[in-house]
């Protein structure tokens, strides 16, 4: 295996390693659980509401990152609140970051199950997956960067193609009344959307490995607009040819949009199955990002190297991929990694940045 002594990265690499985080598996079902939160055809503007919200975090990330250069959070954590909260703190981080490893690369599986290989034991679909991602993770960042930068053009190309074809079953009216309910319906649908946007995490880890750290808030905007973009394309686009009543009670939404249409006389007649292998290919590189984060976590926090920790995480990844017994156990972790990446990533960037305030300025402490 070739591994880089310079493990860098360039700024386009940091923008498409962040889109490619946060683009997972909730594209999939994203139309659905916001649609049931909300239960108006307005879920086009949550998005855009939660999109802003997570555009000003991740601001926050960057400016965090950029007064600590060369670290990570894992290493300025506990410079900032104290060795052993910031110790704590690391160690929450890396459980959140196994936890949403194994479930990224359960649902990998489980859509797998799904239209391609019924009857499969789990374990046999999952194995696969954890030791290829293993191997790339083991590159280092600039390996996992790169594969990242073939993945996203085919994923946007297919993506686009997709919605672009099922303009012939799209109609406006399923999005009609705009804000008939009035707003509320959009704020109760708000923790839904800021959900579909776990992965922007990476930002306190990516910025560290940049070769141009000045140009951070450039590239983290430019990774979040394409899953911003992509997001309000999927909910406008589902919503427009199913309808949200038959959202409602679909479980991959996204794909039920592409299987409604066939396209005669074209050398693909069908596009479900395009759109499902470069789906699970966009999965892979999510459950490549999180493993990745979760190694460098351990192997910073306890002065490992890199490669024998993420050998050793394998195990405890593939035991928290086993963990749920049935697909409603699948979505309710989702549910629960969501509420954790909003309690340990949307406020953990304000907590820090105020401690450090507040000790820099107010106590004139060198931190």
């Amino acid at each position: 295996m070739f591994v880089r002594t310079d493990d860098k990265i360039t700024t386009s690499q940091a923008a498409v390693f962040l889109t490619n985080t946060i683009l997972g598996a909730g594209i999939l079902t994203m139309p659905r659980s916001i649609t049931q939160a909300m239960k108006t055809p307005d879920s086009w503007l949550t998005i855009l509401l939660g999109g802003v919200i997570i555009v000003f975090v991740i601001l926050l990330m960057v400016k965090l990152c950029q007064r600590f250069p060369g670290q990570t959070v894992f290493q300025y954590a506990g410079r900032i609140v104290g060795k052993f909260p910031g110790g704590l703190l690391c160690l929450l981080l890396i459980l959140y970051f196994v936890i949403t490893a194994g479930f990224e690369i359960r649902t990998l599986a489980e859509v797998t199950l799904f239209f391609l290989l019924e009857g499969t034991p789990i374990w046999a679909v999952t194995l696969p997956f954890v030791w290829a991602g293993t191997y790339l993770v083991c590159g280092g960042i600039n390996s996992i960067a790169r594969v990242f930068q073939i993945v996203l053009p085919i994923t946007l190309f297919v993506l686009l193609v997709s919605f672009g074809v099922s303009l012939r079953i799209f109609d406006i009216n399923n999005l009609r009344p705009v804000l008939g309910d009035g707003i509320l319906p959009v704020f109760r649908g708000l923790k839904s959307s800021i959900l579909i946007y776990t992965g922007c995490e990476v930002v306190m880890t990516l910025v560290a490995f940049m070769q141009h750290p000045n140009q951070a808030a450039k590239a983290m905007l430019g990774g979040i607009a394409i899953p911003i973009c992509l997001y309000l394309l999927t909910v406008i686009f589902v919503i427009g040819g199913l309808s949200i009543d038959s959202i409602i009670t679909s479980t991959w939404p996204t794909f039920d949009l592409v299987r409604s249409f066939e396209i005669t006389g074209f050398f693909v007649e069908r596009l479900e199955f395009p759109l499902m292998v470069v789906w699970l290919m966009q999965m892979f590189c999510n459950f490549c990002s999180f493993f990745f984060q979760a190694s460098l976590g351990v192997s910073q926090v306890f002065k490992c190297s890199f490669m024998p920790v993420a050998l050793g995480m394998v195990p405890l990844i593939f035991l928290s991929a086993m963990v749920p017994k049935s697909v409603q156990d699948l979505f309710t972790l989702g549910s629960a990694i969501g509420m954790m990446g909003l309690i340990l990533f949307l406020l953990l960037p304000v907590l820090l940045s105020l401690i450090w305030l507040f000790r820099t300025k107010g106590l004139k402490q060198h931190v």
